[in-house]
């Protein structure tokens, strides 16, 4: 069994090569598990050696296949951890990372997968971060950001990407959800700020930089709502 500090390694790795060739930065490696670059240096060292990564030197480092699958369980663990601290325990949303960080390290496989079926088996977290399946697969699907989508179209949250513990009591007190129903009323570059619209034209400020931490799709018109065909003539 991989060690704590290797897991959490591979796993943001993992998270950092989101969206990208799958090179992460040695830079950016030491500054998201907040360590200096020499101590990330010997670890990817140690890890390559052990076949879990490619490093290239002064460009960076990449997952192999068996960096990735060990890297993908772990995220499951986390993910399901989080879901189960908020479903069924209770526990608040912006204090459950910490805890799902220690316990994704003690679950066994056989935990993880009764603890996935007791959840419903679940596609994404509390967060709207996707779960990776029993079999590795992590969906790819890319959204929009309240930064970037279409000015007055209803879109509907889907993730949350920023996730300390004083962003998400932000987003929870503003109703800015995974699920929640809304749309951009207005967006001005120059000032840097969004103007959101929610349910019964209740308006809320956003910052670009805060915006672009929201994920959206756009809302799926309901049936019930669909304007009649005009009749023929």
């Amino acid at each position: 069994m991989a060690s704590s500090t290797v897991e959490n390694y591979l796993k943001h790795i993992l998270l950092l090569s989101e969206g990208t060739d799958g090179l992460v930065s040695m830079g950016a490696l030491a500054s998201s598990l907040a360590v200096v670059p020499g101590t990330v240096t010997t670890m990817v060292k140690a890890l390559a050696d052990g076949g879990l990564v490619a490093h290239r030197p002064r460009q960076g480092v990449q997952l192999t296949s068996e960096g990735r699958h060990l890297a993908l369980t772990v995220l499951r663990k986390h993910r399901l951890v989080e879901t189960f601290l908020v479903n069924v325990l209770k526990m608040d949303w912006a204090a459950v990372h910490d805890e799902a960080e220690q316990l994704e390290h003690a679950i066994s496989d056989d935990v993880l997968d009764r603890l996935d079926a007791l959840l419903g088996h679940p596609t994404a977290d509390p967060h709207g971060d996707p779960i990776p399946s029993r079999h590795g697969k992590l969906s790819s699907q890319v959204y929009a950001t309240l930064a970037t989508c279409a000015a007055g179209r209803p879109v509907r949250i889907v993730r949350v990407t920023e996730q300390s513990k004083e962003f998400l009591q932000f987003a929870e007190q503003n109703g800015l959800q995974p699920g929640t129903s809304l749309s951009v009323a207005d967006r001005n570059l120059t000032a840097g700020l969004v103007t959101l619209r929610k349910a019964a034209g209740r308006t809320v400020p956003l910052s670009l930089a805060a915006a672009g931490k929201i994920l959206v799709e756009p809302e799926k018109q309901s049936a019930r709502f669909r304007p009649k065909p005009e009749p023929c003539s």
